[in-house]
């Protein structure tokens, strides 16, 4: 990590869960980190835990490009601009497609897929101008790499979780025709313990269904594997499944 050392990290949802693990983690190594939610009260408490002068806390909406592009209009004056970009914020419902209104459609699609597009288009940008190297990392999850094996109601969840993964394609297409040095990665996580999830959960194991989960932390350290590899390395994609579970999901199994 020598390398990020001093650099500028952009982590969307870094509120709490995994995007909080991930801002700390990276603090940690010596990077500074604009930690981005709508949440301000929890982002200040995460700036006095682990230093304010390493996390920059800045409320935003992901899914209004207003609330974006004045992050990235702040980042440039305060450290011209940024070295990594972590898409981690995204809500989650545990509803029938067919039973949503139109509304919440339109509010997971500019949560989940619209806002990491906006922020890795002004992030890739940033980058370019500095001529400098970069990485972006999108959260997605296995509900968008593998979403034919699960059976749990998520409504657009996965079909925005796919389409991070083909967000990164074509980052990554775009970004070597232009010859910049950024490297592109998905992580793809199987169920997280978060806040997000807890009630899917607590549900599940009072119907006795496996819940084995991974924690947050599992999810930050993949982020600095990738950051830590070699400059000739590029990783793709990760996916990440909790230990003794099934992948395959059901009424009787969860991953």
């Amino acid at each position: 990590m020598n390398r990020w050392r001093g650099k500028v990290a952009i982590v969307t949802g870094a509120s709490s869960g995994i995007g909080a693990e991930i801002a700390k983690i990276l603090v940690k190594n010596g990077v500074n980190v604009v930690g981005i939610a709508r949440n301000m009260e929890r982002l200040e408490k995460i700036g006095e835990e682990i230093g304010k002068d390493k996390f920059f806390p800045i409320k935003c909406d992901v899914s209004k490009e207003e609330d974006i592009l004045n992050v990235f209009e702040w980042v440039e004056k305060k450290f011209k601009g940024i070295d990594i970009l972590v898409n981690n914020a995204a809500i989650f419902h545990t509803t029938f497609f067919i039973d949503q209104k139109t509304e919440e459609y339109r509010k997971i699609l500019d949560t989940n897929l619209l806002g990491p597009a906006i922020f890795s288009r002004e992030a890739v940008l940033s980058m370019k101008k500095r001529n400098g190297q970069g990485h972006v990392i999108n959260i997605s999850s296995i509900a968008g790499s593998h979403f034919d094996a699960i059976f749990v109601p998520m409504g657009l969840y996965g079909p925005t979780k796919s389409g991070m993964i083909s967000l990164s394609s074509e980052l990554r297409h775009e970004i070597i025709q232009n010859k910049l040095n950024i490297k592109v990665t998905t992580i793809n996580p199987g169920l997280v313990m978060t806040d997000m999830t807890n009630d899917l959960i607590k549900e599940r194991r009072k119907q006795n269904i496996n819940t084995n989960s991974l924690e947050s932390i599992d999810i930050a350290e993949a982020v600095i594997y990738v950051l830590e590899t070699p400059e000739r390395v590029e990783i793709p994609q990760i996916t990440l499944l909790p230990h003794k579970s099934p992948f395959i999901l059901s009424n009787k199994e969860i991953l």
